[in-house]
C-alpha cells in the first residue's frame, strides 16, 4: 500500500481544542486563596527576616566601628613613635637611637602591617558571623579554607618565609635605612627595607637585592658605637715612654677640637705594645666613636700622629732611611792587574815568546 493510500485510510487528523492551546485562567476565588496563603506566609516569617536583617546590620556596624577605632589607634601610636624620635634627634642620646627618617620608615611599615592584619581579622570574623546568621554550615567552608591554606603554604613557602622574616626584622629593629650591615650573602649600606626584599648598596656602587628569608645572620655596623683603631709602628730603638707621651698629647688636643669632640664617645687610649720585633715595635691606639664614624677618626688620628712624630724627631718604620757614614775613597789601582813579565822585551820570557825569523832562501 502506498503512503497516500494509507493517509486516506487513516482519515483526517483531529485539530487541538482551544483549551489545550491556551493556559487555563485561574478564577477569582483561586487568586484570592493564593494571595491569602502568600500573605499568611509573609506574616509568619517577617519577624524572622527582620531579626536576621537587624543582626546582619548590627554585625556590619560593629565591625566597621571596631575597624575604624583600631586603625586610628594604630595610627596614633605610630605618630607618637615619630614624635619621640624627632624630639631626641640631634641630642646626645639621639646618637644612640636611629635617625628620624629610618624611624619614620620603620614605623610606617609596622603600621601598615598592623592595620592590614587588624582589618583582615575584623572583617573576616564579621563575614563568618553573617554566614552563621543565615544558618549556613561553616564546617565545610572552614575545612576547605584550611586545606587551601596548607596547599598555598607549601607552594609559596619561600614567599611566606621572606614575609615573616621581614615582619620580625622590622619589629625587632635589626637594621634600617642608612645602616651598614653584613648580611652574610652580601654587605653594604641599606637603601630600602621591605617585607620581602632588602636592598643594599655595595662598596663599588652595586645594588644587592637580598631576600629576608635567606639572611641567617646580621652584623650591624651602624648601631651603638664603633671602634677606631690605629697601629703606630716605630723603630725598636725609640723611647717607649716618649712615644706614649707624644700620642697622649695628640689624643688630648684632638678630643677638644671640633668636630672630633662630638664624634669621639670616649677618650683616645694607648693600649700598649701589640708586637715587638727585631726591626719594629707597634703601639695600638683605640677610641669609641659614633656609629659609622670610625674611618674618618682613624684617618685624622694617623695624620696628627705622623705630624707630631715628625716634630718630635721620632722615626716611623718605612720613613726616611738613616744616615750612612761615608766610606774611604777606593784605590784607583785596586782594579788593575799585576805587571806581566812579558811586558819587558828584554826578559827571558819575552824573548822566548818572540817568534823566530825564518831563514832566507837562496836560489
Amino acid at each position: 500500500m502506498s503512503l497516500s493510500a494509507a493517509l486516506l485510510a487513516a482519515g483526517p487528523t483531529p485539530s487541538p481544542s482551544p483549551s489545550q492551546t491556551t493556559p487555563a485562567v485561574p478564577s477569582l476565588k483561586e487568586a484570592q486563596e493564593s494571595a491569602t496563603h502568600a500573605a499568611g506566609w509573609v506574616e509568619e516569617n517577617w519577624s524572622t527576616w527582620l531579626a536576621i536583617g537587624l543582626r546582619v546590620l548590627l554585625i556590619l556596624v560593629i565591625a566597621a566601628v571596631l575597624r575604624v577605632v583600631v586603625r586610628r589607634a594604630i595610627t596614633k601610636l605610630i605618630d607618637r613613635m615619630n614624635r619621640t624620635a624627632s624630639a631626641v634627634d640631634g641630642t646626645a642620646i639621639g646618637g644612640l637611637l636611629v635617625n628620624v627618617e629610618r624611624r619614620r620608615q620603620r614605623s610606617q611599615a609596622i603600621g601598615s602591617v598592623l592595620r592590614s592584619v587588624a582589618s583582615f581579622i575584623i572583617m573576616g570574623t564579621a563575614a563568618l558571623m553573617i554566614l552563621g546568621t543565615f544558618d549556613i554550615n561553616l564546617a565545610p567552608l572552614l575545612a576547605s579554607a584550611g586545606v587551601a591554606g596548607v596547599a598555598i603554604g607549601f607552594g609559596a613557602r619561600n614567599l611566606v618565609t621572606d614575609f615573616l622574616s621581614g615582619v620580625f626584622m622590622i619589629l625587632e629593629d635589626q637594621y634600617g635605612v642608612g645602616d651598614s650591615i653584613d648580611a652574610g650573602v652580601a654587605s653594604g649600606e641599606v637603601i630600602e627595607v621591605g617585607l620581602r626584599v632588602t636592598k643594599l648598596r655595595g662598596d663599588n656602587g652595586e645594588i644587592w637585592y637580598v631576600r629576608n628569608g635567606e639572611v641567617k645572620r646580621i652584623g650591624n655596623l651602624s648601631q651603638g658605637w664603633s671602634t677606631a683603631g690605629v697601629d703606630v709602628t716605630v723603630r725598636p730603638s725609640e723611647d717607649v715612654d716618649r712615644v706614649k707621651s707624644v700620642i697622649a698629647e695628640v689624643a688630648d688636643v684632638m678630643s677638644k677640637e671640633e668636630p672630633w669632640n662630638e664624634r669621639l664617645w670616649g677618650p683616645i687610649e694607648t693600649l700598649g705594645l701589640s708586637s715587638v720585633l727585631l726591626d719594629s715595635m707597634v703601639f695600638r691606639v683605640a677610641a669609641k666613636t659614633m656609629p659609622g664614624k670610625a674611618l674618618p677618626v682613624e684617618r685624622e688620628l694617623r695624620l696628627r700622629i705622623k705630624q707630631a712624630f715628625d716634630a718630635a724627631g721620632i722615626q716611623i718604620v718605612g720613613g726616611l732611611p738613616l744616615a750612612v757614614e761615608e766610606a774611604a775613597p777606593a784605590d784607583p789601582t785596586a782594579g788593575m792587574a799585576a805587571p806581566s813579565a812579558y811586558a819587558n822585551t828584554s826578559s827571558p820570557q819575552a824573548q822566548a815568546a818572540t817568534p823566530l825569523t825564518p831563514p832566507s832562501v837562496t836560489k
